[in-house]
């Protein structure tokens, strides 16, 4: 099969790496099909060398245009057709930095810096429920005064009124993914 035959349906076999799959317009326009499934956790400048030979495979002068037709490995994220190759590239990093998880980061925040900031600086971490890291949280901050309570008293405590508050008030910010909650710290 050569590179005109290669589609977005045939890709070489997954990896769990950001990867888009990059089309040349000329061809596409003209009703052929020229692409090529890139690596984007590499410098943009390496990627748009990638860009830059498929179109020289071109049959189609001029080939200069391309477009983002297919991507996976992003998490919720979604490359648009026309994206910038630097912001791939950055989302790739941080996905290799942070998981996948990044990718719902930067869907919720909407801005790349934001939710940079939001990764290093305000993650608390991941949870199966934000009961669970509530109790945690208690038990971190309060576990010797409560361990000295009556069991009476202890066994009373109403930690889905903290959930509930923690939530309502602004404490935490969450976002789930994959089945679980992320905890961040709301941003200043």
């Amino acid at each position: 099969m050569n590179n005109e035959e290669t589609t977005a349906a045939t890709a070489p076999a997954a990896t769990n790496k950001p990867r888009i799959y990059v089309a040349s317009l000329s061809d596409y326009n003209a009703g052929k099909l020229l692409g090529r499934w890139i690596d984007a956790g590499q410098e943009a400048h390496a990627i748009h060398a990638e860009i830059q030979a498929m179109l020289a495979e071109s049959r189609e002068p001029p080939a200069e245009e391309w477009a983002i037709h297919d991507y996976e490995n992003f998490g919720q994220w979604k490359p648009r057709e026309y994206e910038s190759i630097d912001t791939v590239a950055a989302v790739a990093a941080l996905i290799a930095e942070h998981g996948e998880v990044f990718g719902a980061v930067l869907n919720y925040f909407g801005d790349l810096e934001e939710a940079k900031t939001a990764m290093d600086e305000q993650y608390r971490g991941e949870w199966e429920s934000v009961r669970d890291y509530v109790e945690q949280f208690v038990d971190d901050v309060y576990g010797h005064e409560i361990k000295a309570l009556p069991d009476l008293i202890r066994y009373h405590i109403d930690y889905d009124g903290i959930t509930r508050d923690f939530e309502c008030g602004g404490d935490i910010v969450t976002i789930e993914y994959d089945h679980k909650v992320h905890i961040f710290d709301p941003h200043n």
